[in-house]
Order: structure tokens, then C-alpha cells, then sequence
């Protein structure tokens, strides 16, 4: 089932996510001159920072979200032609035209079921030595919240996949990837008690399971959750990534 997501209300409440995303983003070396691709872009909060730090590049943002890149066109205008927009899945062939100087991704990655694939598609529109870096659930995320979700319902846990930083530089290498680096830190979230927690469940992390509810249904299921969890906290878990793409993987259109 594709998410729906809320762009409007995401855009204002994901401060977490953009927090995140500007670390990630420092630790992308930069030129100036690049073509970047933001997978994952969103609503463009990160997207915009990156555009700043590319004035004499390009930036392609990415999302499977049409919604969310409808959004990041009325963030990004500014930016005029020096931004692209793509609504695209990241577990198929992206469909750009030129290759790629560098990826950026945050908070993106889990919501993949296969990552082998996901590795492959980034890879195959990266320039040699080119590099990823990104950050996305890992391993023991959103623990707490699982627990509550076991049983509730039907105990669907949600298609997210966090993986450990074993599994993910493997896939990595197997894709071409080099220097391939990943680790985890967490990073616990408090937020103000109430409608703003509900707020966010709903939105970020609850929006998939409440799909598959009636809409009578809906803000019961949330209330539960927050109702079950010991303090408005979520227990999140990031996992880090940065890679360079080694020579010998076919650029997209040499295939």
C-alpha cells in the first residue's frame, strides 16, 4: 500500500528529522559545483540547506511522495532551475538523466523492504569515486512503540526495516560501494505531552497503520498508543552511512 502522507502537517512538526539531516549534510564534502541527488527529499527542509551549499550546482530531490514534492517546490523556488524535481521510487531504476556527483539521504532508507536493491539503484546512478552519505532508522528503532504495536490489533509492526550496520556495509560493498563506513547512535526524542506527541505518532510514524483502520478508528488507535507508551519520548535509533562508489558499476543508461 503507498503511504499517504500528510506534507502540510510533516513539514511543520519533523524538526527531529531535519535536525538530523543538517548533521548528515555536514558530513558531506562539497565543492559547490556538484549535481546532488536528495533521496528522500520530502517536504525539502534539508534539501534547501543542501541547495545553499551548492551555488554553482544542481540538486535533484527525490521522493516517492507526490505530495512531499509538491511541498518542496514552494520551499525550493528560490533556487529557480538550479533544482529538479522527481517523484520516484527508490526501489526501482531511477529514472535520471545524467549521472550523479554525490547522494544525500535522511530519515528514508527503512521505509525500503529490500535494501540489496535500493543500494544497486543509487549505485547505478553514481559517478565513479563518488559518495553517499545518509542516515536512516537502524537497528532498535522505535523500540518502545513496537512493543505498544504488538499488541494492539492485529500486531502489525508496520514495512519499515531497520538494519544493523553489519548487514548494511555488506550490501553496500556488494553494490560497488567502497570506504564504506556505518554506525549507530541514539537518538532519543522528547515531545510536549498531547495533541503535539499525537500529533507526530499520527503523522511520521502511525500513518501506514492507520491507513489499513476505518476512519472511526483512527484516533482511537493513536490515543491507545500514546496511552501505552511510559512518557512522550520515542526511542530513536539512527543508522549512519557514508560510502564511495568504486569504478567498474554501470552509470545509468549504460545498461
Amino acid at each position: 500500500m503507498t503511504r499517504d502522507w500528510d506534507a502540510g502537517t510533516y513539514d511543520r512538526i519533523a524538526d527531529p528529522q531535519a535536525r538530523w539531516g543538517r548533521g548528515v549534510l555536514d558530513r558531506l564534502p562539497l565543492a559547490g559545483d556538484e549535481r546532488v541527488l536528495d533521496a528522500g527529499c520530502g517536504t525539502g527542509r534539508v534539501t534547501e540547506l543542501l541547495a545553499v551549499r551548492l551555488p554553482r550546482g544542481h540538486v535533484v530531490a527525490l521522493d516517492a511522495s507526490a505530495s512531499m514534492i509538491e511541498a518542496a517546490r514552494g520551499r525550493l523556488a528560490p533556487f529557480g532551475d538550479r533544482v529538479e524535481f522527481v517523484v520516484a521510487d527508490l526501489a526501482r531504476p531511477l529514472p535520471l538523466s545524467e549521472p550523479i556527483d554525490a547522494i544525500l539521504s535522511t530519515a528514508t532508507f527503512h521505509w525500503l523492504a529490500d535494501h540489496d536493491v535500493l543500494f544497486a539503484n543509487l549505485a547505478a546512478v553514481l559517478r565513479p569515486a563518488g559518495r553517499l552519505v545518509a542516515q536512516c532508522g537502524g537497528v532498535g528503532n522505535i523500540a518502545s512503540i513496537h512493543r505498544v504495536l504488538a499488541g494492539i490489533g492485529d500486531g502489525w509492526l508496520g514495512a519499515t526495516y531497520y538494519a544493523t550496520p553489519l548487514d548494511t556495509a555488506r550490501r553496500l560493498q556488494a553494490a560497488g560501494f567502497v570506504d564504506v563506513e556505518c554506525w549507530l547512535t541514539d537518538e532519543p526524542t522528547r515531545f510536549e505531552p498531547g495533541a503535539p506527541f499525537e500529533t507526530f505518532l499520527r503523522t511520521v510514524i502511525l500513518g501506514a497503520h492507520l491507513q489499513r483502520l476505518p476512519e472511526a478508528e483512527r484516533d482511537g488507535f493513536v490515543r491507545t498508543v500514546v496511552e501505552r507508551l511510559p512518557e512522550p519520548l520515542i526511542d530513536y535509533v539512527r543508522l549512519n552511512i557514508t560510502a564511495r562508489r568504486a569504478a567498474g558499476v554501470p552509470e545509468a543508461g549504460s545498461r
